[in-house]
């Protein structure tokens, strides 16, 4: 996280001292016993729903009476691990999430006013711009942008052009900045991608979201994006 902040520092988006003060306030722990001293809590575990009720159900044991705000993409699923759904809320932030300022929140069937107006609060004070999204699976920004993604896939598998000539195609000649799908499922990381899309295709049934198969076998091979040097572009040069 410092190596990040500094890579900020470098850009000029932020100062030193800005940087030092943040890291001054931050306190690490392996240890979910002292989740007790938080007054929210922001899970963002990896998309497995057995790992996610796990959690959950450890936090609903120590955390202090309050809230606590989660990222997932089936909302009901979470809260019912709980005995404070009226707690529980989803807030969806974007990657890379210190560059994007969309926050989606997600109200449950019994998230109260009072946990969704203070998160809607602290999502702003980070700077954020938030919409409102209903409880469905892949909320408003994965349903429409993994399946581009998904698209752009089988565009590739299918030869109709390379990684280089779908990005700029589709970033140059459709006004869909700042990069093309392909680069964007890298930054996003195709074991991400591949898991959203598995998700809305199993949720809802529909053959529109079958990932592709150059996707799969990207991910099957170790190849998921720019975290590991190598997806549908190499990193490594």
């Amino acid at each position: 996280m410092t190596k990040r902040l500094n890579k900020q520092v470098e850009k000029g988006r932020v100062t030193k001292e800005d940087v030092d003060g943040l890291v001054s306030r931050m306190e690490s722990s392996t240890n979910m016993e002292d989740l007790k001293k938080a007054d929210i809590i922001i899970e963002a575990a990896t998309e497995n729903l057995a790992l996610k009720t796990t959690i959950f159900e450890k936090i609903d044991s120590i955390a202090k009476p309050g809230d606590y705000k989660y990222f997932f993409y089936i909302y009901h699923k979470i809260a019912s691990a709980t005995k404070r759904p009226e707690s529980v809320v989803g807030m969806h932030f974007m990657n890379p999430v210190p560059v994007m300022k969309g926050v989606e929140l997600i109200r449950g069937l019994k998230t109260s006013d009072e946990t969704y107006e203070e998160t809607k609060a602290l999502a702003e004070a980070m700077g954020k711009t938030t919409t409102l999204a209903k409880d469905m699976p892949g909320f408003i920004a994965n349903r429409i942008l993994m399946p581009y993604i998904n698209e752009a896939c089988f565009a590739l598998q299918e030869g109709i052009g390379s990684c280089e000539d779908i990005d700029v195609t589709m970033k140059l000649g459709t006004g869909v900045p700042p990069m093309g799908p392909l680069t964007l499922a890298d930054l996003i990381g195709l074991d991400t991608c591949l898991s959203i899309l598995q998700v809305l295709h199993t949720e809802f049934g529909d053959s529109k979201y079958r990932p592709s198969p150059i996707l799969v076998k990207h991910v099957e091979a170790g190849w998921l994006g720019k975290k590991t040097g190598r997806g549908f572009y190499d990193y490594s040069k």
